[in-house]
């Protein structure tokens, strides 16, 4: 794997802090170093990868950037073989709690982006990704660390790109002040369009979500939020 010091010297701001944690267990080791580099994703500079290619059976493609401890993407894989999802999360604990589950459920529909979530979309091909979920991302609570949070007018930019037409985006957080501003940062971009209807629509979980570890710990300031977006036709 590469050095995690040996990326991003000199570019954008780090979305996230350290990468290790707890030492991983002997098998979680042996998944990092033998399932991981067979799951990543090949992104190459220069080149556009369409994910297609990687899931030949799958009608649709989905993203999920930050998994955490990898609940919600082993459970939509497992309720969704047909999709092909696109796992990204930098935190070596919870890549290798994915891998465990991917070998324990034989899950064969992810792969795994292990770097930074913004280099991957960026050499995603245009228009390739179905459906998006950004799930209580670090909120950088401080207030002269908030510029690290992903949700960005750039970052907002490169996902659309990489959204089809018709594409959803789910953003969900339990921390007030990250709410509020994604919620601008979105409604500024003419790409993505609200879809709620109600207070419901973001105050309640949505049928098809799946809880996370985090979520459970409830370390946020509010009940948690979800926002759902549509990528307008021709954006």
């Amino acid at each position: 794997m590469a050095d995690p010091k040996s990326r991003f010297a000199g570019g954008p701001l780090k979305t996230f802090g350290r990468r290790g944690g707890r030492p991983l267990s002997g098998r979680q080791r042996v998944l990092m170093d033998e399932l991981l580099p067979k799951l990543s994703v090949p992104i190459e500079a220069g080149a556009a990868l369409d994910p297609a290619d990687l899931f030949s059976h799958a009608d649709e493609i989905w993203l999920e950037i930050g998994f955490g401890g990898g609940e919600h993407v082993s459970g939509q894989a497992a309720a969704h073989p047909q999709v092909g999802i696109l796992a990204s999360e930098v935190f070596f604990e919870g890549i290798a709690k994915l891998l465990g589950q991917i070998e324990d459920d034989k899950i064969d529909n992810v792969r795994i982006w292990p770097e930074d979530a913004r280099e991957m979309v960026d050499g995603l091909a245009n228009d390739s990704i179905d459906r998006a979920f950004i799930l209580f991302p670090d909120p950088w609570p401080k207030a002269r660390h908030q510029k690290r949070r992903i949700i960005q007018p750039d970052f907002l930019e490169a996902l659309a790109r990489i959204m089809k037409p018709g594409g959803k985006v789910r953003f969900a957080t339990d921390v007030r002040s990250y709410a509020d501003e994604a919620l601008e940062r979105f409604l500024a971009h003419p790409a993505y369009v609200w879809t709620a209807e109600s207070a419901d629509d973001w105050s309640k979980a949505p049928g098809d979500h799946i809880q996370t570890r985090y979520q459970m710990k409830k370390l946020g300031d509010v009940a948690p939020v979800y926002y759902d977006f549509t990528i307008c036709e021709g954006s």
